[in-house]
């Protein structure tokens, strides 16, 4: 099996008895370059199956006007906006998005960056896997001064930007949202713990506990992977429990559903034997009944700011001075919580 030759701008050349210099400038439509001979080159090019190599011209301008972005899955609400406010901003920036990802590894996280580096992408936008414990993996890229912004799964360094909400303040409200409606144990379903999202949530649970002078009880809370599978499995524990809970507040509203439909296949009713409560605002939290109460998370908002962000350090344009920007959530209080009117 034969492979096809390549066109390139000489053959055109050649085909035209043109020098590949005006070849060149036809393509780029270059005013020089008469409109009749333009037309002639373009109408070539196409003929013989012309294909601009783009990334050899980005390289000699040493920029792929490309971003890496790294993300933990891409089959979650949350993600799929946040990705969508990185390439609406992208798109209009003249950028395109790389995207790759993790999978909750650490390792498969590690190759996804020594992908996008020798892709020689021109900057990274990164939300960390379950297990990263540290960021070595992003030394090729820092030490290359290529920018690199992690957001809503981040790890601080003095090099990046991060981009979150107050994960503490919002697990504090919800909490005290619940507690404020006769709830005294409250179940807490939260994820890995090296993540800052999963440890900001818990420690704006034990807070509102202490503040209210409900004692904290370590067999109240769970680690998982916030799955459908998981909330049934919490769920099930929560039946066998001697003393049965009255709250439920989940790091995501995807578990939170689950409990909800297998406590009420269970007999249980919700908000009246136990108020739910969820985080992310996924659009299933509108169809569950009851109504799931949430904290709106601004995903697209917070894609259209990572990109903008990092499009205006690599267009050398003023950056944000701060280490941490933080975006604003809402409590949106629906009828799986409202246990009082």
């Amino acid at each position: 099996m034969t492979t096809q030759k390549e066109v390139t701008i000489y053959d055109i050349a050649e085909a035209l008895d043109l020098s590949p210099a005006t070849v060149s400038r036809g393509l780029k439509d270059h005013p020089a370059i008469r409109k009749d001979t333009r037309k002639r080159i373009v109408e070539k090019a196409r003929e013989l199956g012309y294909q601009h190599n783009s990334f050899a011209s980005n390289l000699r301008r040493n920029k792929t006007n490309t971003i890496g972005v790294i993300v933990p899955r891409l089959n979650s609400y949350f993600m799929s906006t946040v990705i969508a406010g990185m390439e609406k901003v992208a798109n209009a920036g003249g950028y395109n998005l790389i995207i790759s990802q993790s999978m909750e590894s650490v390792d498969k996280e590690v190759a996804n960056v020594k992908t996008l580096f020798n892709s020689r992408v021109d900057g990274f936008l990164v939300s960390l896997a379950y297990d990263t414990e540290d960021l070595s993996h992003f030394d090729m890229v820092l030490d290359k001064n290529i920018p690199l912004i992690f957001f809503d799964r981040v790890f601080e360094h003095p090099k990046c930007i991060s981009i979150v909400i107050d994960n503490f303040k919002a697990a504090y409200e919800v909490t005290t949202h619940l507690i404020s409606q006769g709830c005294k144990r409250i179940v807490h379903i939260s994820a890995n713990l090296k993540r800052n999202v999963y440890t900001d949530r818990l420690r704006g649970y034990k807070a509102a506990l202490l503040d209210h002078n409900i004692p904290y009880d370590e067999k109240l809370v769970f680690f998982n992977n916030l799955s459908d599978q998981a909330g049934i499995e919490v769920s099930e524990a929560i039946l066998k429990m001697e003393q049965r809970p009255d709250g439920i507040f989940s790091s995501n509203d995807a578990c939170a559903v689950s409990c909800i439909r297998q406590l009420k296949l269970a007999g249980l009713k919700v908000p009246t034997d136990i108020a739910v409560a969820g985080f992310n605002n996924d659009p299933l939290s509108k169809v569950i009944e009851p109504n799931l109460t949430t904290v709106n998370y601004p995903g697209q908002e917070m894609g259209e700011l990572a990109a903008s962000t990092l499009i205006r350090r690599l267009d050398r344009l003023e950056g944000a001075n701060l280490n941490t920007m933080v975006l604003r959530h809402d409590l949106i209080v629906r009828e799986s919580s409202l246990k009082k009117g």
